[in-house]
C-alpha cells in the first residue's frame, strides 16, 4: 500500500487541486450555486478513489512483489497479475534468470578449467620433486637432508593448493566407507616420518579401544589429521618431543585427538583461527604460516559432518579433536 501511495501522490494532489480549482473559476466568472460546486467536488473525490482502489486492488500482487525480496531464484519465473505492466515486469525477471544462469554456467566453466589445470599442474610438479629427492639421497650430509627438507615442504604446500582447489567440489569427489582409525594414523605418521625427525617431535598412539572404526572418506580425512599433525609438529618443535594422538569414546560419539606440547594459542587469536588466511601471533612468529590449513581442516570437518573441538593453554600446548557421531562410530553399533 505504501508503494501504490508513493506511486499515485502526485495523481492525488493533482485531482484535489483541480476540484478547489474548478469551482473558483466557475464563481470567478459569475456562478453562485454553491450547491452544485459541492456536488461536483465530491462527485470528483468519489470517481479518483474509485479509480485508485481498482488501480490497487487489481494490482496487489505486483506491488507486494517489488516490496518483498526474493528468496530462491525460481521466485523470478512466478507470474503475477495479467495487467501489461505486471507482465512486463514478469518478462524482465526471467530474461534476468536466463541471464543469470548464462553467467553462472561461464563461472562454473572457468572454475572447473582452473580446477583441471590445478590438479594437472600439481600433478606435473610432483615428478621434478620426486627426481630431485632421487638426486639428493646421492649427495652427502647436510646438503640431502637439506634438500629433501625443501622438497618436503614443497611437496606439502603443493597439496595444500590441491586440496583447496578441490574443495569447491569436496561433495562430488566424496565416497565415504568404514575406515578403520588406527590404521589411518600409521598411514599419516608413515607419510610424516621425515619430517618427524627433522623437528624431533614423535607420535604416540593411545587407543582405548583397538580396531575401532568409523563411516567417513578416508582421502579427506587422512588430508585432515596430516594438517592437524603438521601444526602440532610445527608448534612444538624445540619445546617439546612428543605428539599424542589418542582414540576414544565419549557418549557414544568417537574422539580422535591430536594434543601437542607446544607455545599453545593466545586466547586473543583462538576465536579466528578458523578463518582463510588468519594466522594470527604464532603465524607471525613462524614466517611457513599460510592461515589456510586450519580453515581447511574447519571446511573438510564441516562437510564430512564431523565435530571439531580445540582446546589450547599458551605455553602447556594445544589440543584438537575430531568427533565422529553415533552414526557414524561404527565400532558402538
Amino acid at each position: 500500500m505504501k508503494l501504490f501511495l508513493r506511486e499515485h501522490v502526485l495523481l492525488i494532489m493533482v485531482q484535489l487541486f483541480q476540484c478547489v480549482m474548478v469551482p473558483i473559476l466557475f464563481w470567478l466568472d459569475g456562478y453562485r450555486d454553491v450547491g452544485v460546486s459541492v456536488y461536483a467536488f465530491f462527485l470528483s473525490l468519489l470517481l479518483i478513489t474509485a479509480f485508485l482502489c481498482y488501480r490497487y486492488f487489481s494490482r496487489r500482487n505486483f506491488y507486494k512483489r517489488l516490496q518483498h525480496s526474493l528468496t530462491s531464484l525460481d521466485q523470478s519465473l512466478e507470474t503475477t497479475e495479467r495487467a501489461p505492466i505486471s507482465g512486463a515486469l514478469d518478462d524482465l525477471l526471467a530474461a534476468q534468470f536466463r541471464l543469470y544462469q548464462e553467467e553462472l554456467l561461464k563461472g562454473e566453466d572457468r572454475q572447473d578449467e582452473h580446477l583441471l589445470f590445478m590438479d594437472r599442474w600439481v600433478h606435473q610438479m610432483k615428478t621434478p620433486l620426486s627426481v630431485i629427492e632421487l638426486t639428493a639421497q646421492t649427495l652427502d650430509e647436510p646438503e640431502s637432508s637439506s634438500i629433501r627438507e625443501e622438497t618436503d615442504r614443497m611437496r606439502e604446500g603443493l597439496n595444500t593448493v590441491l586440496y583447496l582447489a578441490r574443495l569447491r567440489t569436496i561433495t562430488e569427489d566424496f565416497h565415504i566407507k568404514p575406515v578403520v582409525l588406527s590404521k589411518l594414523i600409521h598411514e599419516v605418521n608413515q607419510e610424516n616420518k621425515r619430517f618427524y625427525i627433522r623437528n624431533e617431535v614423535f607420535p604416540v598412539l593411545k587407543e582405548e579401544k583397538a580396531g575401532v572404526i568409523v563411516e567417513t572418506d578416508e582421502k579427506w580425512l587422512f588430508f585432515l589429521l596430516a594438517q592437524l599433525v603438521h601444526n602440532a609438529v610445527k608448534y612444538s618443535a624445540g619445546k617439546s618431543n612428543q605428539l599424542v594422538l589418542s582414540l576414544y569414546e565419549r557418549s557414544g560419539e568417537l574422539v580422535l585427538e591430536v594434543k601437542d606440547f607446544g607455545v599453545g594459542v593466545p586466547v586473543v587469536d583462538r576465536k579466528r583461527i578458523f578463518n582463510k588466511f588468519y594466522t594470527g601471533e604464532n603465524g607471525r612468529k613462524y614466517r611457513e604460516s599460510t592461515g589456510m590449513g586450519l580453515y581447511l581442516v574447519k571446511e573438510v570437518a564441516d562437510k564430512l559432518e564431523h565435530g571439531l573441538e580445540m582446546d589450547s593453554t599458551v605455553g602447556e600446548g594445544t589440543t584438537f579433536r575430531i568427533i565422529f557421531s553415533k552414526t557414524q562410530n561404527l565400532t558402538s553399533m
